[in-house]
């Protein structure tokens, strides 16, 4: 017979299906939220896991996103809920879960579910994508060993320019393979000593700091102080300057505590010629773990991902990726998939300046027009960022700023994004 963890805050709910179980034969360990779910996890695996999802501390679903982000999914979990909505059961095995069972649990319902279960077998860990995957990128290789050099004395990084999938496969590169990972913006409960201790020799994440919520902002400076007494290391990312976190409220002192050391996330403009691979390797990973269908891109999709300017660097292009991959109609990826995709971002660019009225012009007048129309468009385009400015046109900075003031542009750093 079976090992079969039951994980309910409610005491009745766990002595009934304790009984049942017990008399189907089966050996039955109990676990009345998620940090005591933890601890028996960490001893044991279990042959089957139910999983209420409401519990006080942390949500069903939250333990089971940690225990696949740390390589402990390696049971069937059924989840369980007295307020089952489609959307809990859908995320649920989303996440790995194989089944679901809405409250009041009828008798014949749970035997036929723990039997069926017991039955399943748990598909091989999806491996994360890290920076291994881009070897064959100057630009990637490059920054993966500025970003391993630099965590190897540091327990505490910040990940700037960064957020959301791509603040993830940075901090995947830097998790030690089969190690605890515990992502502290999951959840809105008190993190405590025990978590921490769960936690030990692992890595602890927060994937974008300002969207943190105030709990949130205290439980990270809780796991800020007690980082060295349970051997963890905290990766954190931030796609603003860390001033929009005093702006927004934030402790001064956990601010400069969060941005002591830190590496920069390479933007994509001025690496076009870098985009293919990156988004042939993306997509081959994505389809490789199952999350999309085969799909392969066309020369002429490529060549249109390259054209196409990424305001939104490599959240956009990690995101648009994925939605190409499942809305193509076709196994090849083509350039109008491409264009139909991004096509409400193209609508949003300025149009390129007339050029017919610079013809009627002496050539002084009309090149120095021109260079005005050009560095205005690019400005507009790049939303004021000297630097993108200055790689589209081929400048160095000071040149390009010498030239705006030549030409009545001198619109200083008023305009520019911060440098991050």
């Amino acid at each position: 017979m079976a090992n079969i963890l039951v994980v309910d805050d409610e005491i009745g709910i766990r002595e009934l299906l304790s009984e049942i179980l017990a008399d189907e034969g089966h050996s039955v360990l109990l676990a009345e939220n998620s940090a005591a779910a933890r601890k028996i996890r960490s001893e044991i695996r279990p042959d089957l896991v139910l999983l209420d999802i409401w519990m006080p501390d942390a949500d069903g679903i939250s333990l089971l996103k940690e225990w696949s982000a740390s390589g402990l999914l390696t049971m069937p979990v059924v989840m369980m809920s007295g307020h089952g909505t489609i959307d809990s059961a859908v995320e649920a095995t989303r996440v790995g879960a194989i089944d679901f069972l809405e409250k009041p649990i009828a008798l014949q319902k749970l035997l036929t579910t723990v039997k069926k279960a017991l039955k399943h077998e748990v598909s091989p860990l999806k491996q994360p994508l890290t920076l291994d995957l881009f070897a064959r990128s100057p630009l990637l290789k490059d920054f993966k060993k500025r970003l391993v050099q630099t965590a190897e004395k540091a327990p505490v990084l910040l990940l700037k320019n960064a957020s959301g999938p791509i603040a993830e496969i940075c901090a995947r590169t830097l998790q030690a393979p089969k190690t605890p990972w515990l992502d502290l913006s999951t959840s809105s409960a008190p993190l405590t000593q025990e978590m921490l201790e769960n936690a030990a020799g692992g890595l602890l994440f927060v994937a974008d700091l300002m969207l943190l919520g105030k709990l949130q902002q205290k439980n990270l400076a809780y796991a800020l102080e007690r980082l060295e007494k349970n051997n963890l290391q905290l990766i954190v990312a931030c796609p603003r300057a860390l001033t929009a976190l005093n702006e927004a409220g934030w402790d001064p002192s956990l601010v400069a505590r969060l941005g002591e050391v830190w590496v920069t996330l390479p933007q994509i403009s001025g690496h076009a010629d870098e985009l293919a691979d990156i988004a042939v390797l993306i997509l081959a990973h994505l389809v490789e773990r199952g999350d999309v269908p085969v799909r392969t891109f066309s020369g002429e999709a490529l060549n249109t991902l390259r054209l196409h300017p990424w305001q939104g660097e490599w959240a956009e292009l990690l995101a648009t990726i994925k939605n190409l991959a499942l809305s193509a109609l076709e196994e090849e990826i083509s350039g109008a998939d491409v264009e139909s995709t991004l096509r409400l971002e193209r609508r949003d660019l300025p149009k390129p300046p007339p050029a017919l009225p610079l013809l009627n012009q002496p050539l002084r007048e009309a090149r120095e027009d021109f260079e005005r129309l050009y560095f205005e468009y690019h400005l507009k385009n790049e939303r004021g960022n000297m630097t993108r400015v200055a790689d589209k046109a081929g400048l160095e900075r000071t040149h390009l700023y010498r030239k705006l003031k030549q030409l009545g542009l001198n619109l200083g750093r008023r305009n520019e994004e911060p440098e991050r």
